[in-house]
Formats: C-alpha cells, sequence, structure tokens
C-alpha cells in the first residue's frame, strides 16, 4: 500500500494499493490485445472516445480541484483553473489531429508512381507525470499518444494518486475499450522494470533531471522514442523600456505561483539598471501582500510546498546565498505560518546575488527568486545562457523586434514577451540542455507519438 501525506497537516490522505511484476505483467498482456482495436479505428472515432474521456474529467472539477489541493497543497481557488487548462489543451490536440496525422502526400506530374508518407502509432506507451500540475503535465502526452493510436499506461506520482484514479474512472465513464488505457501506482524499481519491458513501444516522462537519467538508463537496451520534460532555471529579463507595473506584476505570479513549483516558474530575473530600484520596490511590496497558510482557506494564495524535504532544499539554497553575500528583502517573520522543517515556506526575494550562488543556478522549485542588476542586452544574454537549463525565458519591453533579436540569441526551449510561466496549446513545449528532449502540444507534438512510413508504388506494366 502506498500512503499520501497532506502537506497541509501532515495527515494520510489517502491509500492506494501498489502494483508489483502480476499488475505489470497483466497490464501489458491487456494494452498489446487492446492496440490492433484501437489503432484500427479512425482519427474521427478515436475522438469521440477522448473527447468523452476528456469532458468525464472536466464535468467533475470542483471535487478533483479539491483533491488536488489536499494531496500536494495548491490553494483551494487556484485548482480548478488547472482543470480548465487540462481541457483547452486536450480539446486544441483533439481538434488539430486530423491535420497533424495526415498523410504527407510526393505531388510530381512526371512520375507516375504514387509516394506518400503516413504517419502511424508506435504502439504501447508509457507515460510517467509528476504531483505539482498533475493534469496539465499527463494531458501533454496521454491525449495525443491516445488520439494517435497508441494504447497507454499511465504511472503517476506516489503524491496524486487520486489523479491516476481519475484518469481510469473517465475512462470507464467514455467507454474506452479494455486495455486502451490503464494507469499502475508503481515505486521506482518497478517503474523501471515496466519500462524496460520488450513491449514498451515508447515513454514520456516529465520530471526532475535525476529522473530522466534513470528513466533513460532503464532504456539503454531499447531503441524507442524517449520524451523528457525536465528541470528549469527560468530567466526573466526586465529591459530597458519595460512597462514597470505589467513585468512587476506578473514576475511576481510567475516565481510565487503554486509556491514556485512549476518547471517554467521564474527562477531569477535579470533587470535593466535603469528600472532596477523601482522594479526591485515593486515587487517587494507586492510580494509582501501575499496570504501563506492553509490552502483551503479563502484568502490563501499561497499554499504549503509539497513536502518538508522540498521546502528545507530551498532554505538550504537561501542559507546559501545569505552566506554568500545576498540580501533577502521580505523577511519571513511577515508569514507566521513560515516554520523550520515544515512544508509552509514564506516567500523570498534576494538581492546582491550572483552565479556563484546555487539560488541562481541549481533549480529551486520553491518560492525564491534572486534579482541581479545588468547594464544592457549583452549582459543580460549572457547571464540567461549561463544555465544548464534551457526550457524557458521571458523578455519585457516595448520594442517587439528588439526583443525578437534578442529572443533568437537565447539557448531556451520557449521565449516569452511580456509573459511567463504559460503554454500556449498551439505551440511546441520542448527544453534544451538539461531541461530535456522531445515536444509536447502543437501540431508537431504529433510526431513524438508517432513513427513515420514511407510508401513508393509503381503500378504494374
Amino acid at each position: 500500500m502506498i500512503n499520501t501525506i497532506s502537506p497541509i497537516d501532515g495527515t494520510i490522505y489517502y491509500t492506494a494499493e501498489e502494483h508489483g511484476p502480476k499488475d505489470i505483467e497483466q497490464a501489458l498482456h491487456l494494452a498489446e490485445s487492446a492496440f490492433p482495436l484501437w489503432s484500427n479505428l479512425s482519427i474521427a472515432e478515436r475522438a469521440k472516445y477522448i473527447t468523452a474521456f476528456v469532458d468525464a474529467i472536466v464535468e467533475d472539477k470542483n471535487e478533483i480541484a479539491l483533491e488536488i489541493t489536499w494531496q500536494m497543497g495548491r490553494p483551494l481557488g487556484q485548482s480548478p483553473g488547472e482543470i480548465k487548462g487540462f481541457g483547452d489543451r486536450a480539446h486544441y490536440m483533439i481538434g488539430v489531429a486530423e491535420e497533424a496525422l495526415g498523410d504527407y502526400k510526393v505531388e510530381d506530374a512526371a512520375n507516375p508512381d504514387k509516394r506518400w508518407v503516413e504517419r502511424v502509432p508506435i504502439g504501447v506507451v508509457s507515460v510517467l507525470s509528476p504531483w505539482n500540475y498533475p493534469f496539465l503535465t499527463s494531458v501533454n502526452a496521454i491525449v495525443p499518444a491516445l488520439m494517435a493510436g497508441n494504447v497507454v499506461i499511465l504511472k503517476h506520482s506516489f503524491q496524486t494518486p487520486l489523479v491516476a484514479e481519475r484518469y481510469a474512472k473517465a475512462a470507464a465513464k467514455a467507454g474506452l475499450p479494455k486495455g486502451v488505457f490503464q494507469i499502475l501506482h508503481l515505486n521506482h524499481k518497478n517503474t523501471a522494470q515496466l519500462i524496460a519491458d520488450s513491449r514498451i513501444d515508447g515513454v514520456y516522462f516529465t520530471g526532475s533531471v535525476q529522473g530522466g537519467v534513470a528513466v533513460q538508463n532503464s532504456l539503454m537496451n531499447k531503441f524507442i522514442p524517449c520524451g523528457l520534460e525536465l528541470g528549469g532555471k527560468d530567466p526573466a529579463y526586465v529591459m530597458a523600456d519595460a512597462h514597470l507595473e505589467n513585468s512587476v506584476e506578473n514576475l511576481v505570479d510567475g516565481a510565487f505561483f503554486n509556491s514556485g513549483q512549476s518547471c517554467c516558474g521564474i527562477e531569477r530575473i535579470y533587470v535593466h539598471e535603469t528600472l532596477y530600484d523601482k522594479f526591485v520596490d515593486g515587487f517587494v511590496a507586492l510580494t509582501k501582500q501575499y496570504k501563506l497558510g492553509n490552502p483551503l482557506d479563502a484568502e490563501t494564495n499561497l499554499g504549503p510546498m509539497v513536502k518538508t524535504d522540498a521546502a528545507n532544499y530551498v532554505r538550504k539554497q537561501i542559507e546559501q546565498a545569505l552566506g554568500k553575500g545576498a540580501k533577502s528583502l521580505v523577511a519571513e517573520s511577515l508569514f507566521a505560518a513560515s516554520k523550520k522543517d515544515t512544508p509552509y515556506l514564506s516567500p523570498h526575494v534576494l538581492v546582491n546575488v550572483d552565479h556563484s550562488m546555487e539560488v541562481m543556478t541549481e533549480e529551486s522549485f520553491g518560492p525564491v527568486v534572486g534579482i541581479m542588476k545588468v547594464k544592457n542586452d549583452e549582459e543580460a544574454l549572457r547571464l540567461m545562457n549561463d544555465s544548464q537549463y534551457g526550457l524557458t525565458a521571458s523578455l519585457w519591453a516595448k520594442d517587439m523586434d528588439r526583443a525578437i533579436d534578442l529572443g533568437r540569441k537565447i539557448e531556451t526551449g520557449t521565449v516569452f514577451m511580456n509573459r511567463c510561466d504559460y503554454l500556449d496549446p498551439a505551440l511546441a513545449w520542448t527544453g534544451v540542455k538539461n531541461s530535456g528532449k522531445g515536444v509536447t502540444l502543437s501540431k508537431i507534438g504529433y510526431d513524438h507519438v508517432t513513427r513515420v512510413k514511407s510508401f513508393n508504388f509503381r503500378k504494374g506494366k
């Protein structure tokens, strides 16, 4: 059995049955049996099933929001937004499936041969999903994989097992054929056994860099697609012509929403020297308005981190930075709920920071941000690129042409202008360097849940 400990009060919120080798074998057998039937359906037929599957989850958004809050600690007023985002992404990917999965035809009037390329499903795939945005991360792989004709085995985090069970209930309600979508509650050892099995044809993982390495190591003897959406240390650059109030408001939210537990959250900010003092003053003033506390309370907009260990990791980063000369501008005493050795951690704004400090180079995944003054675009670019990660970066400016020019030089998967911590399902979601490999979302996302098959037909004489 596995126990989900709620960060709200440290109690056991849910207990689920842990699955083992026999369960893995049964799931793989069912998946293999289901694949031929499912893959032979038309895209339109699959779309009917998957639309009903998605709608079954969205219909229960209020109950699900409460479950999310209890499992991982996000304020209850914010959790329903995840289900809305889940529905938006899913319906977009369903809507573009016909075009994305259509044949590529080679037209040549001088050549009577018939030539084309099809996108075909890869088979049985495993989706390994995290707790921080449990629906938004998993939907990126689950819906396109199913729409493309694959069958899916989902392994979700032990912190959010009810998310997997909500998916399973929705699949049953939508009438998905047996074996098309299954869930397993697995520990690390059994997860490695599942994905290393010869019957698994693709793996899509979202999580830490260390987790991504473990997934790749489990697949060393196989040549299958492996999508890895890993960590980030996402930078923002407030340029000299930025709208000050707008940049402050959005970057505070980008840094502290979900207690900073977002792979594309803002973790470091570089501000042009002409705006630096005013920006910092505004950022600190807005941060002090946050309410840290029980996420079930209506006035709370900053909940606990997922675990005490996670909060203590961030505390160590902060202590190291302060020991190297950083200065904290938001006193922890302003947040009564913030206590050592608990998951409750107040938001921290650090200045006098540099890249010798882990808080500016290693993923924090918590409510802390460092702010540095820069002289020009060249210095900002050098600092933004001085990272092992490259998921997103945001530029805050009025001059779009200048931002485009600078954005092309940033080593990242997505560049934002005057927004951050946001996914548009019409755009490819990807990372560079240690932020991973592969692509989800957009029409391009279908490339990574399919393989290509070419046809070169010549009429007989």
